[in-house]
């Protein structure tokens, strides 16, 4: 039988464990694993983006190097929605410089008497591109369509994610010639799924993504298949720049 420790060669021991003598914690002592650096490395730049006539509250990522991507939101969002959903972190994993704004008049931005399509014409050419992707959900049609439509030369390609006012500019959808890829929820009920294969069958060349199931901002309901969406088509487009 194994001897027994003295009560001093016990208090010993007992010491040493406490001073960090001792060799593996238990495990109710480990703590949870530091988050990993590459987790930690994507840095989300708050800012203003100077309009002349107004400014635009703004969240960047990505290298600046990239290909732009500019972030647009609906009626009942801001630019915080690509921080929550990790649209701007995803993208920017993928090499992408991708700026998120409050449009004019929402979240911290203050309204504006400019133009809908210069605010975005302006807003361009402070970004230090030639061209950005544009992706456009619902009430930011109204900004991105004329946008499109008069300043294509500073348009890489067009992600409209069921756009407002598409009727109003239904004459004039012919003239896009950009690469477009329009995304859209089959369960859509405030602009319905016939709405977004009219626009392709008007656009040359546009590709139309359904999210069975999903609703009007079906980036919300399907928030993975968004983001594949946006990295392949950015994949596909390269950057024009090079």
């Amino acid at each position: 039988m194994a001897r027994r420790g003295t009560p001093w060669e016990l208090a010993i021991v007992a010491s040493a464990w406490l001073i960090g003598g001792c060799s593996e914690p238990t495990p109710a002592e480990v703590g949870p694993p530091e988050q990993s650096t590459e987790m930690q490395d994507i840095l989300i730049e708050e800012g203003w983006i100077d309009l002349g006539e107004g400014r635009l509250k703004s969240l960047a990522a990505g290298p600046r190097d990239g290909t732009f991507v500019l972030l647009l939101h609906g009626g009942r969002f801001t630019s915080e929605t690509w921080r929550d959903l990790g649209t701007l972190e995803v993208l920017a994993r993928a090499g992408l410089r991708c700026v998120a704004v409050d449009l004019p008049g929402y979240g911290k931005s203050p309204a504006t008497e400019l133009e809908r399509e210069d605010v975005l014409a302006r807003l361009v050419g402070q970004l230090g591109t030639r061209s950005v992707i544009v992706v456009s959900p619902s009430m930011s049609g109204g900004y991105s369509l004329p946008f499109v439509l008069d300043h294509a030369h500073l348009v890489l390609g067009y992600v409209p994610i069921s756009p407002a006012q598409l009727k109003r500019y239904s004459d004039r959808l012919g003239e896009i010639q950009v690469p477009t890829r329009i995304l859209w929820g089959s369960a859509d009920t405030v602009f319905p799924l016939e709405d977004g294969r009219a626009m392709q069958a008007a656009i040359s060349g546009a590709q139309l993504s359904v999210f069975e199931g999903a609703s009007h901002p079906c980036y919300l309901d399907q928030p993975e298949r968004f983001h594949l969406e946006l990295t392949e088509f950015a994949a596909q487009l390269g950057d024009s720049r090079k």
